[in-house]
């Protein structure tokens, strides 16, 4: 029986946690059912009822999961939501998970992605994560999508429903590194237009690159298609969204109508 504790019940983990009835974990502030992520007590009497650990807190300099509760980890399974970001710009070109890391901006987020390895745990390495209530369909229908014009960027995204199953199909494989990723990369406009085309609205307006925030500057800065055939060889994970068509095709046909925004939109939206 699977008795799994999350670090950080976040929006991906929480989606998990559905599927897993009983599942335990952390939060900030210990709302609901978990416990505070500070609170070693409570921490270790639930790491002490769990048979998997999976952490889905991001690195602040140190990874914060590790540096304090490293030492109640045991060798029980183990499992960390990573990022993509680990292998930097590549101009385009298909990476897998032989491909170095550490190299782009997330370099930090790379450090923490090794040490998990280090541990033996199985890394999960996503894209740009979509699905109920956080999707192109979202921004577009409250005025925060936008396009830049960038035909040549390109980037992975992975439903999270397909990031669920993933992580469930690594409970009975080695550990090691797996991108889950769907099958067509492609650039954020086509995304965008194609999500607005579904609600019957026009395409969203234009912004340069250079009125974005810092942060979205630094996403449009790298560019990969990341290959995801070894979550399929060895995990058996095939996913239920294999493009964003597909995904946001059944978001829209489950989401309930919403008024369109009129705000305007700002430089700072968040593109992923």
């Amino acid at each position: 029986m699977i008795r799994l504790f999350v670090f950080g019940l976040g929006y991906t983990s929480t989606s998990l946690a559905v599927r897993l009835p009983g599942t335990a974990g952390t939060t900030r502030d210990g709302r609901g059912r978990s416990v505070q992520f500070d609170d070693r007590r409570a921490v270790a009497a639930a790491l002490a009822r769990a048979s998997h650990v999976l952490s889905s807190v991001p690195p602040d300099g140190d990874d914060p999961v590790l540096a304090r509760y490293g030492d109640l980890l045991g060798d029980r399974w183990l499992g960390y939501l990573s990022s993509t970001g680990v292998y930097g710009d590549m101009a385009g070109a298909w990476v897998d998970e032989s491909a170095p890391t550490g190299t782009g901006r997330r370099s930090v987020r790379a450090a923490a992605d090794a040490a998990w390895l280090a541990r033996g745990a199985r890394v999960f390495r996503l894209p740009g994560i979509y699905g109920p209530g956080r999707s192109p369909l979202d921004r577009v229908r409250d005025g925060r999508a936008h396009r830049t014009g960038i035909a040549a960027q390109v980037f992975s995204r992975v439903h999270v429903d397909d990031i669920v199953s993933g992580v469930i199909a690594g409970f009975d494989a080695p550990a090691g590194a797996y991108n889950l990723a769907d099958d067509v990369p492609c650039g954020q406009d086509e995304v965008v237009v194609h999500a607005a085309a579904l609600l019957g609205l026009p395409p969203p307006p234009l912004v340069a690159v250079e009125n974005l925030s810092a942060m979205a500057r630094g996403f449009y800065a790298e560019n990969r298609r990341v290959a995801n055939g070894k979550a399929r060889r060895v995990l058996g994970w095939v996913p239920a969204y294999p493009d964003y068509r597909a995904g946001l095709r059944a978001l829209s046909a489950t989401s309930s109508p919403m008024p369109v925004s009129t705000a305007p939109v700002t430089a700072s939206a968040d593109q992923r």
